[in-house]
């Protein structure tokens, strides 16, 4: 047949080819189904279905580390859930069957967590997915989850459990392309730490002909169904290629006339240093704290996180190393951090403005880094989250540096700190781009949306001229400015970012030779004229091109 072209959004770079298959349905139940027996009978059975599946979860977190544990520890205590036990016995005593009440009882949660938004409505997916994984059990049916063909292919869904997501390293899928999610989606950032190309947001999936092969682009979000013979053998030759060119790609980034261009890697728990630490990277960019305290049902002690952090800072001696404070609020809880209920998490109390309500626990966290870093002599710069004005910079740039921290910076996530940054950095050492969150709040989308996620692309022309306005005014101070959002791994918007100002990118382990390779090919007259070409641009379709035509596809 002949073959087709359809686009989704690229999110993890790359470029693979070969056969395709679904992600295994849920079972379905209904309220027709017949009534298997008496109340405390089925629920016994339902609470036992429930049992397997947290074990299920746990055995799976055991097999993984970093961000994929604490995903799958998190889905296992959520299985565990009181609350999803009663739910279940106020279904089962109002008469309905017992796979039914399951199904009703998680999807009442999750309608309850979508409908707050942000990181709770990334919840809502991972309990519909262990209800359907429940109701398998009650069912004698097999698990949803990633087919095991015995032969590579790219996996097809309409989107995926974080849980699934997290347990692709041990599967045959090569490559990922979705219906929905976006590109902060945890489907996206786990696609890119595991270094396997991926697009999501294609909503023309049902093209997809069966026993055709597919060739996913996950650089360019391009998808082509039936590909020829011809395109399909170019493919892998070019993706051979670029294998070679990348593993040979080593030391400090830098632009083609050597511009220096720090490359870093994000982190969330010490399993995630111990396993990067030995990485050619220079450095930590993001060290995702909160990470740490997920699924604690008591706030770490200072000696707690004095030893965690010392572990941390030694995997990366010599090195640079950037802290952001515990990022939680409403929208990331935590048990002993009791902030209420609130009617928008993701404008509500979050990132520093925790300190507002518990100073104690920012004050300790802050104690801990700088015990840490003496006794290691760690090259230690710390930043604030969700800073949104002067005030707030100067008052944790004093707080920070009373407990002996040096270099003092802060998250640019909100707009109104993109457009002061120039007055934020006199009292700042450096500042950070939180790309998620700044496209987020700068195109009003929630980043969990789904149907809104070409919004969020991280080529949006808004979202580049605040970008550009902060590494202005980073200019302007002589102050570095990193990027350590989801951008910061794409080895095309790369140049553009430099271009833009930024000194240093920090991303998924995986993504640092593509970056490194993308940077040394170009001048940094080539960077700034690719900014200006894609900055000018109309959408971010239009602002690729642009970029493309003066730098190359990176």
């Amino acid at each position: 047949m002949t073959e087709q072209v359809i686009r989704g959004l690229g999110v993890s770079p790359g470029v693979v080819v070969g056969p395709w298959l679904r992600f295994g349905n849920a079972a379905t139940t209904s309220a027709d189904d017949p009534v298997s027996g008496p109340v405390d009978q089925e629920l016994a059975r339902a609470k036992s279905a429930l049992a397997e599946v947290a074990d299920d979860m746990t055995a799976r977190a055991a097999k993984v580390d970093g961000v994929a544990a604490e995903i799958l520890k998190t889905s296992s205590m959520m299985a565990r859930d009181p609350g999803i036990v009663a739910a279940v016995e106020k279904h089962l005593l109002a008469g309905t069957p017992t796979a039914h009440a399951v199904h009703l009882a998680f999807d009442g949660f999750a309608d309850k967590l979508s409908a707050l938004g942000g990181y709770m409505a990334e919840r809502a997916t991972d309990l519909r997915d262990i209800g359907g994984r429940t109701v398998a059990v009650l069912l004698g049916e097999p698990l949803p989850g990633i087919p095991a063909p015995g032969y590579p292919f790219v996996l097809v869904a309409r989107d995926l459990a974080p849980a699934d997501t997290a347990m692709l390293g041990d599967s045959d899928v090569i490559g990922l392309l979705t219906s929905e999610g976006g590109p902060t989606s945890h489907t996206a950032i786990l696609a890119k730490a595991l270094g396997l190309p991926a697009v999501v947001s294609c909503p023309d999936l049902d093209a997809l002909v069966d026993g055709e092969p597919v060739l996913v682009d996950g650089t360019t979000g391009e998808v082509v169904i039936a590909p020829t013979q011809a395109r399909q053998d170019a493919a892998r030759e070019q993706a051979a290629a670029d294998a070679v060119r990348l593993q040979a790609a080593t030391g400090p980034g830098h632009t083609a006339d050597g511009t220096p261009v720090q490359l870093l890697v994000n982190i969330g728990t010490v399993d995630d240093a111990v396993a990067t630490g030995p990485l050619d990277s220079e450095g930590v960019g993001l060290f995702r704290t909160e990470f740490m305290y997920l699924g604690k049902t008591t706030e770490p002690t200072l000696e707690e996180q004095t030893a965690s952090y010392t572990t941390v800072f030694e995997q990366f001696a010599g090195r640079k190393v950037v802290v952001r404070t515990l990022d939680a609020g409403s929208d990331k809880p935590l048990p002993f951090l009791d902030l209420g209920t609130e009617e928008n998490p993701a404008l509500g109390v979050r990132g520093l403005r925790i300190g507002t309500v518990f100073p104690e626990t920012l004050a300790t966290q802050l104690t801990a880094l700088a015990r840490a870093a003496d006794a290691t002599g760690a090259d230690l710069w710390v930043m604030a989250p969700m800073v949104a004005t002067v005030d707030e910079a100067a008052n944790f740039a004093e707080l920070a540096r009373g407990v002996g921290l040096r270099k003092v910076g802060a998250m640019i996530e909100i707009p109104a700190a993109a457009l002061r940054a120039a007055d934020l950095l006199t009292h700042l050492d450096f500042v950070s781009i939180g790309t998620n969150d700044l496209s987020q709040y700068t195109l009003a989308v929630d980043r969990m949306a789904g149907s809104l996620a070409p919004l969020l692309d991280p080529w949006q022309p808004p979202l580049l001229d605040l970008i550009a306005m902060v590494g202005a005014a980073g200019a302007m101070h002589g102050k570095p400015v990193g990027v350590c959002g989801e951008a910061g791994s794409d080895p095309s918007l790369a140049p553009v970012l430099v271009g833009l100002g930024v000194t240093s990118l920090s991303m998924s382990a995986p993504a640092l030779p593509a970056v490194r390779v993308a940077l040394a090919d170009v001048s940094i007259e080539q960077c700034r004229a690719a900014a200006d070409a894609a900055s000018a641009a109309a959408n971010p379709t239009a602002a690729r091109a642009a970029a493309a035509r003066i730098v190359g596809r990176g």
